[in-house]
């Protein structure tokens, strides 16, 4: 994340509104991935972000720079780092607290309840098909059976979420340079 402005181009702004303009960075500028590479699944791969791993380790590791991290962002519609990108499991402890009180409550507080509709299931050949279920009233959350039904607490609902950012996809190293020139001809 250390990275990402720096491919932006400067604008000239008055912000101290006194006549003298100064260049700032446009952060409202966004590039988009070539929809030929979003038409190809050959282009990415599919990548388990660890926990604690920022975008900078992960274009290090796979682009061998640090500074291509905003490919990773990019590649992923991620907007804001901070929220978008998964957190270390101190940091989503820190969040809880922050916002719930503290883990115990959130650990004891019902968020929703829900009816499950199928269970996951693991065919001969190792293929996953998830579990699938939908939000209910508690009214009807009543009315079904112990194994038909859950009650899902605000820790495990943030945890979902937050486990649910750790799936992104990398772009192909091959692609990477094509995306570099995208990048510096919408410079010029």
């Amino acid at each position: 994340m250390a990275y990402y402005f720096d491919n932006f181009p400067t604008i000239s702004y008055d912000l101290e509104k006194n006549g003298k303009p100064n260049d700032v960075t446009n952060i409202f500028l966004r590039y988009k991935v070539v929809d030929v590479f979003k038409k190809q699944q050959a282009v990415y791969y599919n990548y388990s972000v660890k926990d604690g791993e920022r975008p900078d380790v992960i274009a290090f590791k796979y682009y061998g720079d640090a500074s291509l991290d905003w490919i990773i962002l990019l590649t992923n519609n991620i907007i804001d780092p901070q929220f978008d990108w998964p957190l270390s499991r101190k940091a989503f402890e820190n969040f809880i607290a922050k916002k719930y009180g503290s883990v115990a409550t959130a650990r004891e507080q019902t968020h929703h309840y829900e009816q499950i509709t199928q269970q996951q299931q693991v065919l001969f050949d190792g293929t996953i098909i998830p579990e699938e279920y939908f939000e209910i009233d508690l009214s009807t959350y009543n009315t079904l059976s112990d194994s038909d039904r859950r009650i899902v607490t605000s820790y495990e609902y943030e945890e979902r979420i937050n486990e649910s950012k750790r799936s992104i996809k990398l772009l192909s190293e091959d692609f990477v340079f094509d995306l570099l020139t995208q990048v510096a001809e919408s410079f010029e």
